[in-house]
């Protein structure tokens, strides 16, 4: 098969069923190296079922879903989540460790032989994600929300992964940190150059950090653009009343 070496994510003809119920349908993608996708649609509108399906948690229950060309389904699951960030809402960080520890979970098991190149590792992402050093030895109970967030960032970004999926990240956090959060997410986006896949119900937030915006609707893929050609060009109803809100 032949693929753009470009395309680091691929979704061909792409079914997804619980049941009776189609929550993907006949969804077809490609996403190239360093975008920054945007995905917004209603809730059930198949937005978290496509992204776990990046990372392999979710099998298509027909159709392909590629990775830098290679099937997943046909990939050790370990090696390739090993190469993806995850951060959802809430981000689950483990409380009984300090930042330093949380951070540090990954690249530890990574490089169990050489602890300098993973306490730089934790002090160059700290920084990365704008928090202070003196952040390091808290633990999450002693932090806000804005900074857990930003600490589940820092140790999705710990295993230096060329894709970052983000399901809702910022749906917790009040509207100051989340407007933080966006500014701060985009400028990891150019500075690190990593491939991001966004979820978001705002389409606020679609417009705004998206290079690419896809709007789902009912599994399908309704449109996609970049957010000028999605607020300028909107191509069907559902599109034209989503803008209409921002």
């Amino acid at each position: 098969m032949y693929m753009d070496s470009d395309v680091v994510i691929r979704f061909e003809h792409v079914f997804k069923s619980y049941g009776t119920i189609e929550v993907l349908k006949d969804f077809s993608l490609d996403i190239k190296k360093g975008q920054f996708v945007t995905v917004i649609g209603s809730s059930g509108s198949g937005k978290t079922t496509m992204l776990k399906m990046i990372n392999g948690l979710l099998s298509p229950t027909s159709g392909t879903v590629y990775i830098d060309g290679k099937d997943i389904s046909k990939e050790n699951q370990t090696l390739l989540r090993r190469n993806i960030g995850y951060v959802i809402q809430g981000i689950g960080l483990f409380p009984h460790m300090t930042v330093r520890k949380n951070i540090a979970y990954v690249p530890e098991l990574l490089n169990q032989r050489n602890k300098e190149k993973t306490r730089l590792a934790v002090e160059r992402l700290i920084k990365v994600v704008g928090l202070d050093m003196d952040m390091l030895d808290r633990y999450p109970a002693e932090l806000s929300g804005g900074q857990r967030q930003r600490v589940g960032i820092a140790r999705s970004l710990a295993a230096n992964p060329d894709i970052l999926l983000m399901d809702e990240p910022f749906g917790a956090v009040d509207e100051i940190t989340r407007k933080m959060l966006q500014n701060e997410i985009a400028r990891i986006h150019i500075t690190l150059g990593v491939t991001i896949v966004f979820i978001t119900h705002d389409i606020k937030e679609a417009l705004k950090l998206g290079t690419l915006v896809l709007v789902m609707n009912q599994g399908r893929l309704e449109q996609k653009g970049t957010p000028e050609e999605i607020i300028n060009s909107p191509g069907t109803d559902f599109v034209r009343e989503l803008v209409q809100v921002s």
